[in-house]
Formats: C-alpha cells, structure tokens, sequence
C-alpha cells in the first residue's frame, strides 16, 4: 500500500463503500445480468478495479452507479473471454441481454433489494433455501454465518444456496415484484425472511458483537418499501415489531459491550421516536381486524415500551397475548416466551413448570435461551445445581460472544456465592 497519507485515506473510503454500496450494487447487477453467479462476478471484480483506480484517480461523485457500470461491463468481457468455448451466436445473445447500466434514479425506485427479496422468495424455493439465499445474496451474510443461524454443517448449507440459484437460473425465474394478485402468495415467505433478516442484525447468531445495526436498519427500510408497495396490516405489525425492538438495541449492551437484560436496561436510552411509530403502526394494525403472529408481537413489545420501569410492566396483559398467539401461531419458542411471562406474573415455581413442559417436547433441545431460562427460574429458586446444569448447557450451545460472557458469569455467581459449598 503507497505511503501516501491522501492515498491510504481513500483506501479507508473505498472499503467503506464497498461496505454500504456492496449488496444494492450486487442487487441490480443481479437484474442487469440475470444470472447471480455472474454478479457476485462482476461485483468483486467491479471493486478490484476501484480499489486500483479510485485511491490514484478520486472517487466518483456517484460511487454505487459507477461500481454497476463497471460491474456491466467486466460481465460482458467475462462473457467475450468465453467466447472461444462457446458460440458465438450464443454468446452475442447473452451480452445483448445485458440492458445499459440505469441511472441512480433507476436503481432507488423500484428498490433493487425489494425485487431481489421477492426473487428469493419465489414459491418454487423451500422456504429454507428462501431465508438462505436472501441471508447470503441480499445481506451479505457468510455461509458460515447462515449455516450456524440454521443450525447445519457448513456443505448443507452451501448445496442449499447452489440449488437454490441453479433452480432460478434453470426455471428462469424472473427478478421482478409479482403483480399484486400474485403478492399474496409470497407475502408470508417474504415477512419471514425480512424479521428473520432483522433477527440476524438485532441479536447476531454468533461473533463478537451482540447487535449488527446495519442489517436491523436494512431491514427496518425493506419493510418500510414493503408496506407501500402492499399496505397489508401484518406488513404493518412487522414494521411496528422490528421498530420496538430496535428501539431498545442501544441499552442492549453495557459500556463494556456486556450484554443489559430488558429489566436492567436504562429506559432513558430507549428510542422514544421509534417507539411512538411501532405503538402507532400496531395499534393500526390491530384496527384493522386482520392481524396475525407479528402484530402480536408487536402488541407485546409495546406494552414492555410503554412501562416506564420494569417493576411496572403489565404482565397479566403480556401473558394474555401470548395466550392469544399460541393459538395464532403455535411454536415452542413461544411457548417459552409465554413461560417466561407466567413466571414474572405468577412466580418462579408456576414459571418453571411452563418452562419444563415447552422443554419436554423436544424441539427446543438445542436453543440456548431455553436453557437459559431454566437456569434462571432454578437460581431464583435457590435450586442451584440444577441451575448450574442449565447454564452450562445453554453455554454449550451459546456461539454469540457476548451471551456466552453472560453465561459465564452467572456460573461463577453461583461458584461463589456464600453457601455455594454447601449445595
């Protein structure tokens, strides 16, 4: 790398864009080339050829079309280099394909990104190769990564993405939104992939850092494009969901980066504008009569936003939603949630019991939180052995840095604590 100070500052600015530009640019490379393979391409060479040019010549005064032209036009020699191992008819076919690289306007509306999530979401996918492939295309996640989230070893996951991009390629399904009679029926894969997307960003399945603001915030922007495009009201109690939640993501670490549980977070860092949209949006929502799992969870994640201290939460209410959302959408993880909330309303004994019985069966063998909870109902119990067990098997399985940390802790709490010899 050149000594040059002004160089070595530009270096620094183009590995910044490449970190806020990369995935819109891969997005409408993917629409221009129709082929994500030849994207991603075209992207990594599109971004040698800046990091060549820009620290000598200037950045350009729009980085992300420059980035998509060049990316355009590297394809078309990728394509040409080939020629000699292809027809030629073939090959002047595919570059005349390529459509002239838009205009910034062109690329802002309609949302490349949007398209792309609804090219992943196609009904001819599994939904697991839906999450997987839009975690890794329209995120930038590792493989690495998404196979931990996924809970699969590294090749699985990997086969699943290459299928998943040889099954559009083949079926040559087409990187579009679907007119609105066809929305309906991808509009829950895509409300999906997009909470599952802000999950990742909200509370990152592995790493150091506990919250990735980044892909919470791109999140946040695909559901707000989502609900003008279709002003559906579960849209609307998934926007309201995700704002709640990440209203609170500033108080979910301490200055140390430890993790701060809901009950101890300093309630004067909360996003109070966030807040006041998601309570907005979801009482919307619930007006409307047609809502489902994600408006209840936003009704539930307000009803903790508006408490103005732990002590003063309406637990009775929260219960009563979960109640209402195990029959909506039934699943052991929220039955443990509602477990949780039993014990906050009707004590750790009645908690634990709700605990036990979402762990009995089965499916929640493998989710740290679960074993988590347990740990903590048994410590406030006094049940100490059993909450050591608990907490050493949720850190078995913790792989998120931060949550590990806090897990280690409360072991050693209980290690030392006065009468731990005599457990």
């Amino acid at each position: 790398m050149s000594a040059d100070p002004q160089v070595t500052k530009r270096h620094g600015e183009v590995e910044a864009i490449w970190r806020a530009e990369s995935r819109r640019v891969l997005a409408t490379l993917i629409r221009l080339l129709g082929d994500f393979d030849l994207a991603e391409e075209a992207l990594q060479d599109a971004f040698q050829a800046a990091l060549a040019q820009w620290p000598q010549e200037g950045i350009p005064a729009n980085p992300r079309a420059w980035l998509v032209s060049t990316g355009r036009f590297k394809a078309i020699d990728g394509i040409r280099r080939r020629a000699r191992f292809t027809a030629w008819d073939e090959v002047a076919e595919q570059i005349e394909a390529i459509p002239a690289a838009p205009g910034p306007e062109d690329e802002a509306i309609p949302d490349d990104r949007l398209r792309l999530v609804f090219t992943c979401c196609h009904p001819a996918l599994s939904l697991d190769a839906r999450v997987a492939l839009t975690l890794r295309e329209v995120c930038g996640l590792t493989s690495e990564e998404i196979a931990r989230a996924f809970l699969v070893p590294l090749p699985t996951l990997a086969q699943r993405i290459v299928r998943a991009k040889a099954k559009i390629r083949v079926a040559r399904i087409p990187y579009e939104v679907p007119e609105r009679d066809a929305l309906a029926q991808r509009l829950d894969a895509v409300l999906r992939v997009i909470y599952l997307v802000f999950n990742e960003g909200y509370s990152a399945s592995s790493g150091e850092a506990l919250t990735r603001a980044d892909i919470s915030a791109e999140a946040i922007r695909l559901g707000r494009l989502l609900i003008e495009l279709l002003p559906d009201p579960e849209a609307q109690g998934l926007l309201a969901l995700m704002l709640l939640q990440d209203s609170r993501r500033v108080a979910r670490t301490g200055a140390d980066g430890a993790l701060v549980l809901l009950a101890d977070q300093d309630r004067s860092l909360w996003n109070r504008a966030q807040i006041e949209e998601g309570v907005a949006r979801v009482s919307e929502a619930l007006r409307s009569g047609r809502f489902g799992a994600y408006t209840l969870q936003a009704a539930i994640a307000a009803v903790h936003a508006e408490a103005p201290e732990a002590a003063a939460t309406d637990w009775p209410q929260i219960v009563g939603l979960y109640d209402v959302l195990l029959r909506v959408d039934p699943s052991p993880v929220v039955a443990l949630n509602r477990a949780v909330a039993i014990a906050m309303r009707d004590g750790d004994a009645a908690g634990l019991v709700a605990v036990d019985a979402a762990l009995a069966g089965g499916e929640l063998a493998q989710y740290h939180l679960a074993h988590a909870a347990r740990a903590d109902l048994c410590r406030r119990l006094g049940r100490r052995g059993e909450a050591r067990e608990a907490y050493e098997r949720a850190l078995g399985l913790a792989k998120q840095e931060q949550e590990r940390r806090f897990l280690q802790a409360r072991i050693a709490e209980l290690d030392h604590a006065p009468d731990a010899a005599a457990d």
